[in-house]
C-alpha cells in the first residue's frame, strides 16, 4: 500500500499487534503525536487501536471507513494516514471543527507560521500597552486595567473558576487578533492551536478523566503558549507537505440520521467509539473552548445541541424523547432498567436526574438501535464494524454489559457479530471492580431478499 508519506519521519504503520499493559492501552504513543495531538478529546481511544482494525479489516486506498462518533477524530487522521479515505459524523460544533482542521494538510506551513508570528507580535503591543508583559506573570492586575470578559450567560456555561480573570482577558485580546484573519486560509488552524493550549496551559483544568478545576492560576502566558501550539502544527504539515491523501469529510450530523449524507452502498468500513451509558456530560467536557471560541453560547444552543446526541447520561434527557421505543421489545435492556429502578426506590434515591437512571438506560440503547438501522442502507455488503464501548456500573451500581447488548441489538437489525474483542479493563468507582472495555466487531451481509 503506498502510503504517501515518503522519508519524512511519519511512521504510521507500526505492529498492530504490539502487546501493550492493560494501563497503558488507551494512551497515546510519542510516535503518534503527530496531528492527533494538535488537539485530543481526553476520553479519546487511541491511533494504534485504529491501526489494529484497518489491519484486521484490510483496508487500502480504494476503501472507505466511516466513523459516526468521530469525536477530535483519532479514526479520521489515522485512516488518512494509511492512505484509507474516510467520512466523520459528529454533532459537537467544536468537535466537528476539531476533527476537520486536523484532517486540512494542504495549508502552507511556512505561511501559516509567518502570520501567526504577526499576530503574536500584535497581541503583545496591545498587551503592553495595557501594562501587560504576556510572558512575566503577574501577582495582581495593572491598576486602572478593565479586564475583558464574557457574558454573565456565557459564563453560566462553563465550570466555575475554568479560567482566572487575567488570563481571560489575555485570551480574549488574542482572540480579537486572530478573529481580524477569520476569512483568512489559515484562521482555523490557529484558532484550534488556541484551544489546544486554552483547555491545556491557560486554563485552570484537569482530567482524571471527568473535567474539574484544580488551584487557580493568577496568571500564565498566553500569546506564547498559543504559538508553540501553532509551531507543532507546523512542524508536522511540513512533514507530508507534497505529499497526497485521499479525500476527508467531517459533517456536523446526529448519528441518529446519517442515512441521507452519504451515498448508499458507500461505506466499507466503521471504526468507532460511541458514548457510553454513564453519567458523564460529553458536553461538559470541552464546554471551555466551546464558549469562549464562540461554537456555544447560550443555553439554548446548549440545549439544541444535546438534542442531536445519543442520550447517554441524564443531562441531555427531554421529554419528548422516545427512543426507547426502538428496544421496547429487548428483555435484558428491560430488565437492567427495571432494577435500576427497583434499586433506586429501595435507597429511596429522589433526585431528578436519579429519577431519570431507568429511562436514560433505555434511551441510550434505542438511540444506539436506531442509529445502527440508519447505517445499513449506507455499508456494503461485507462492510465491517468496530464498536468500541464499556461496561457501565454508573446507575446504583446496576452492572450494564454495554457490548453484549450492542451485539444483540446489531444481530436483531440483520448484522452479523463476528466476536467481541476486549480492548482494556478499567476500575469502576463505584463498585471497585474491574470492567471491561470492548470492541464489538460486527460485519453487514446486505440487505435480504
Amino acid at each position: 500500500m503506498n502510503l504517501g508519506m515518503g522519508n519524512t519521519g511519519i511512521n504510521p504503520i507500526r505492529n498492530p499487534r504490539l502487546t501493550r499493559k492493560n494501563g497503558n492501552a488507551n494512551k497515546l504513543d510519542i510516535q503518534d503525536r503527530a496531528f492527533h495531538d494538535w488537539y485530543r478529546f481526553v476520553l479519546s481511544y487511541p491511533p494504534h487501536l485504529v491501526r489494529e482494525y484497518i489491519d484486521k479489516f484490510g483496508l487500502n486506498d480504494r476503501s472507505i471507513v466511516l466513523d459516526p462518533f468521530c469525536g477530535t477524530g483519532t479514526t479520521l487522521v489515522e485512516a488518512k494516514l494509511h492512505n484509507v479515505g474516510t467520512i466523520g459524523i459528529e454533532a459537537h460544533p467544536f468537535s466537528q471543527f476539531a476533527a476537520s482542521v486536523k484532517l486540512d494538510w494542504i495549508i502552507d506551513p511556512d505561511q501559516l507560521l509567518t502570520e501567526a508570528r504577526e499576530i503574536a507580535y500584535t497581541a503583545f503591543n496591545l498587551l503592553n500597552l495595557q501594562g501587560i508583559e504576556d510572558d512575566q506573570v503577574l501577582d495582581i492586575v495593572p491598576e486602572n486595567l478593565i479586564l475583558k470578559t464574557i457574558s454573565p450567560e456565557a459564563q453560566s456555561l462553563i465550570l466555575t473558576n475554568s479560567i482566572s480573570p487575567l488570563p481571560l482577558h489575555k485570551t480574549l485580546v488574542l482572540l480579537n487578533c486572530l478573529k481580524s484573519h477569520e476569512k483568512e486560509v489559515y484562521y482555523r488552524h490557529a484558532l484550534l492551536a488556541l484551544a489546544n493550549a486554552l483547555v491545556f496551559k491557560i486554563s485552570n483544568l484537569h482530567f482524571g478523566p471527568e473535567v474539574g478545576v484544580k488551584s487557580p492560576k493568577s496568571d500564565v502566558p498566553v500569546v506564547s503558549n498559543w504559538l508553540a501550539e501553532v509551531e507543532k502544527m507546523v512542524n508536522d504539515l511540513r512533514l507530508v507537505q507534497g505529499q497526497k491523501y485521499p479525500e476527508a469529510k467531517v459533517y456536523l450530523a446526529d448519528a441518529r440520521q446519517i442515512g441521507n449524507l452519504i451515498t448508499p452502498n458507500a461505506v466499507h468500513a466503521v471504526i468507532t467509539s460511541p458514548p457510553y451509558p454513564n453519567e458523564k456530560d460529553y458536553t461538559r467536557t470541552t464546554r471551555l473552548e466551546s464558549v469562549l471560541l464562540g461554537f456555544v453560547q447560550t443555553k439554548a444552543e446548549l440545549r439544541a445541541l444535546k438534542k442531536t446526541m445519543i442520550r447517554s447520561n441524564t443531562r441531555g434527557v427531554y421529554k419528548e424523547d422516545d427512543d426507547d421505543k426502538w428496544i421496547a421489545d429487548h428483555a435484558e435492556i428491560q430488565r437492567i432498567a427495571n432494577a435500576i429502578e427497583k434499586r433506586r426506590i429501595e435507597l429511596e434515591k429522589d433526585s431528578g436526574f436519579e429519577r431519570l437512571y431507568s429511562r436514560v438506560t433505555k434511551l441510550y440503547f434505542g438511540g444506539m438501535a436506531r442509529h445502527l438501522a440508519d447505517l445499513r442502507n449506507i455499508l456494503v455488503p461485507g462492510a465491517q464494524l468496530a464498536y468500541v464501548v464499556g461496561d457501565q456500573a454508573s446507575y446504583l451500581r446496576v452492572k450494564i454489559q454495554t457490548g453484549q447488548i450492542l451485539a444483540d441489538i446489531a444481530k436483531a437489525l440483520g448484522y452479523e457479530v463476528d466476536r467481541i474483542d476486549l480492548f482494556r479493563t478499567r476500575l469502576a468507582t463505584a463498585t471497585k471492580e474491574q470492567l471491561r472495555e470492548e470492541v464489538v466487531v460486527l460485519s453487514w451481509p446486505g440487505k435480504k431478499g
